[in-house]
């Protein structure tokens, strides 16, 4: 049997496995494969692909990059890499960002990155702007008269503004 016919079955038992939900199973049969293929590429992408579409991305692109290895214009594996390696930075520093901590050179460097993806994409802006929230008036009580908008509220009975933290 041709090598190459033996592989395209294999693949194809494995995109099986993972269709039926059996994700194990196809990743049993692609690494087995990449022991039994060193030098294709499928088995290497394909588990890429597979990892990535679980949101493993720290494995997608270690796959992807064996893949590369093998061939290094392949745009599966090149765009895995890419797409990968942003969810992982962008999850990075949204979690410094959190613990206010992303300042000095890591601070320096994320604004270097981000400056050669907007001129890479062509984009002015990376991440639009959060929709401005829009609140409802509050319910009046039975009786009473609404605020006008934009008109600043009465402070309420004890003195204190119910509304100033919003102000």
């Amino acid at each position: 049997m041709d090598p190459a016919v033996k592989l395209d079955a294999i693949v194809a038992e494995a995109d099986a496995a993972q269709k039926a939900g059996q994700t194990d199973k196809a990743v049993k049969l692609l690494k087995d494969a990449t022991g039994a293929f060193p030098a294709d590429k499928a088995p290497w992408i394909k588990l890429a692909q597979i990892r990535f579409d679980a949101e493993n991305y720290g494995d997608a692109i270690s796959y992807a990059l064996e893949g590369l290895q093998r061939d290094s214009k392949d745009k599966v594996a090149n765009s895995i890499v890419a797409v990968g390696g942003l969810r992982l930075s962008t999850k990075a520093l949204n979690d410094l960002r959190t613990q206010n901590d992303l300042n000095g050179n890591v601070r320096t460097e994320a604004q270097g990155l981000a400056k050669i993806l907007r001129e890479s994409l062509g984009e002015t802006v990376l991440v639009p702007a959060r929709p401005k929230v829009v609140t409802r008036p509050a319910a009046t009580k039975k009786g009473a008269v609404a605020a006008k908008p934009g008109a600043t509220p009465e402070p309420s009975g004890d003195g204190t503004n119910p509304f100033g933290s919003l102000q």
